[in-house]
């Protein structure tokens, strides 16, 4: 038997904010609150232990410094790549420079808590 991804637990210092931020991009909803303030938030119809992964965002007031370890790729599943970049982008995404050259198919953009995702 193998294993799945049923969590993925990212530090933030604005759980919050973030929680709001990627609801919006995955269209999650609010599943629940701990006593440390972390926030998780997953899929309307399933919730945890559902075949989607749950994205708990955990207070951590020390900002890491350096390049993130992990880094989230999401694909528009109902629009073409263009009007997605557009609605990320209205919902507090941020263009980021890695070095791209232009000719990419993707695009790399900051969340409002500054962590890097390709699109």
């Amino acid at each position: 038997m193998a294993c799945r991804i049923s969590e993925l637990v990212i530090d933030c210092t604005d759980p919050e904010g973030l929680a709001v931020f990627w609801s919006e991009v995955l269209g999650y909803v609010e599943l629940g609150r701990d006593d440390e303030g972390g926030i998780e938030i997953g899929p309307p119809e399933a919730g945890f232990g559902g075949p989607q992964p749950t994205l708990i965002l955990s207070p951590h007031s020390d900002p890491s410094p350096g390049k993130l370890r992990l880094h989230i790729d999401v694909s528009a599943t109902d629009r073409d790549q263009d009007a997605e970049l557009e609605r990320l982008l209205a919902i507090g995404a941020r263009p980021v420079d890695i070095g791209q050259t232009g000719k990419e198919s993707w695009h790399v953009l900051a969340d409002p808590n500054t962590s890097n995702y390709q699109f």
